[in-house]
């Protein structure tokens, strides 16, 4: 992806975070004027690092772009606008471009000029670099300056990222977190063997269950975080979604500040203590150190325990159980088979209602569970979805950390055979035995036959 590509998709992701909540098909008009009015009331972080407001019109016109033609539509237009330089000026100056590479556009005007070849503007030699994928030259100068921001107030502003960590039963553990702006506590964390959807969801639902629904987040253009099911989570809870550009982690300091303290105070000790044997035991020493270590030390910049700019913080929403279980719920687009009335999904198949014939469809349902898919049409329920067919039971996305533990029966097969046919050959009838008894049987009734014969001879004598 080109720099010029890169700057489209950080401008279209940026208004996305935007336009996203108003899109909400359950918000009446009334409520979506409020949310507009709410939107262009505060200054938003924009994708060139600075704080931007945005007018009501042109919020407006995003929507209706983005409902036209989803994603793509927010992209801003290329300017393909026809250059009066000549070829060979545009030439030259790729040439000298190649020639050194850390050379700005402004150098190779100054060259070109200088070497009787023609003027040219920098600003059009920088367009046609872009368009043609050269590099950027590196600032030669002063480093780029980040001045210092602090929210307001407890929510205003949480911060999401990963934290590659130890490594258990050679696979290495992540850590997603989000962290508070201005209490620097964290209010929520998961530790998984992965940094993707399932993991980040989990993390920001316990800070959701404790603390409440924040403002916005502010988070980085990976691929969990800017997956389908992140955004439509933030966006069912109202929470504003703010990225980060590329290769600016300054932008994200205190997350980073944070994982510098993870790795420096409670990674260290974990090795010493010779690592973990489970990923519930990470967890649980993880929570003991948070809780009794971090959030109960004086933070060097703000001179307060995070638990005590937490207590004397805003209290926050606190979303139901019904609104968290809609907004950690995964969709998908379907188009209904216009003669059966099935959709498929992930190898399922599924029947719809008949009238739904040829329509394109939102499926909803839980991650872990395919065999439960709800129904919608713009917005509007249209009832369960018939398993016809299934052979997946759970989304590919949604893997779990740890195999369950086989469930011991308590039953020895093996053992109750052996003893059984043990047992069989004990009662098993002994032919020979039985044969020398039988012999010895009639020796003692032959030896009875003879005395009762020599009895009677002598009575007979007698």
């Amino acid at each position: 992806m080109t720099d010029a590509s890169q700057r489209r998709r950080e401008v279209a992701l940026f208004r996305y975070s935007l336009v996203r909540p108003l899109g909400d098909p359950e918000l009446s008009v009334r409520a979506r004027g409020e949310l507009v009015r709410e939107t262009t009331e505060r200054e938003h972080l924009g994708p060139d690092g600075r704080w931007v407001s945005v007018s009501a019109p042109t919020l407006r016109r995003w929507l209706r772009a983005w409902r036209s033609g989803g994603f793509e539509a927010l992209h801003p237009l290329e300017r393909n606008q026809p250059t009066r330089t000549s070829a060979a000026v545009l030439e030259a100056a790729v040439t000298l471009k190649k020639e050194a590479p850390r050379r700005t556009a402004a150098q190779v005007a100054r060259a070109l000029e200088e070497a009787g070849i023609g003027t040219v503007s920098p600003r059009t030699l920088q367009r046609h670099f872009a368009r043609l994928g050269l590099p950027r030259s590196e600032a030669t100068g002063a480093p780029r300056v980040f001045g210092r921001f602090e929210a307001g107030d407890f929510g205003e502003l949480w911060t999401g990222d990963g934290l590659h960590g130890p490594r258990l039963g050679g696979r290495a553990c992540v850590l997603c977190a989000f962290i508070d702006d201005w209490s620097r506590a964290v209010p929520g964390w998961r530790w998984g063997f992965a940094e993707d959807t399932v993991r980040l969801e989990a993390a920001l639902r316990r800070g959701l269950e404790v603390h409440g629904v924040p403002d916005r987040c502010f988070v980085d253009n990976g691929s969990a975080f800017t997956s389908a099911p992140f955004n439509r989570t933030l966006a069912v809870l109202g929470i504003g979604l703010v990225h980060s550009r590329p290769r600016q982690p300054a932008s994200r300091g205190k997350i980073e500040r944070f994982f510098r303290t993870v790795r420096t105070q409670f990674l260290i000790e974990l090795d010493a203590r010779g690592g973990v044997a489970s990923l519930a035991e990470l967890s649980e020493l993880f929570s003991g150190w948070l809780e009794g270590v971090y959030h109960r030390r004086v933070h060097s910049e703000t001179k307060e325990t995070p638990q005590a700019r937490l207590l004397r913080g805003r209290c926050l929403r606190r979303p139901s159980p019904a609104e968290l279980h809609e907004a950690f719920l995964w969709s998908a687009t379907r188009t209904v088979h216009r003669r059966t009335a099935t959709v498929s999904l992930f190898s399922n198949h599924y029947e719809v209602d008949p009238a739904l014939c040829g329509a394109r469809i939102e499926l909803v349902f839980d991650p872990f569970d395919l065999s439960a898919i709800e129904v919608r049409y713009e917005g509007r329920p249209m009832g369960q979805a018939v398993p016809r067919q299934i052979r997946r039971h759970v989304h590919p996305a949604a893997r779990p950390d740890e195999a369950p533990a086989p469930v011991r029966s308590g039953i020895d097969y093996l053992g109750i055979v052996a003893a059984r046919v043990a047992g069989e050959q004990a009662a098993r009838i002994a032919y020979v035995s039985m044969a020398k008894a039988d012999d010895a049987s009639a020796g003692e009734l032959d030896d009875e036959h003879e005395e009762d014969d020599e009895g009677e001879h002598e009575e007979d004598q007698g």
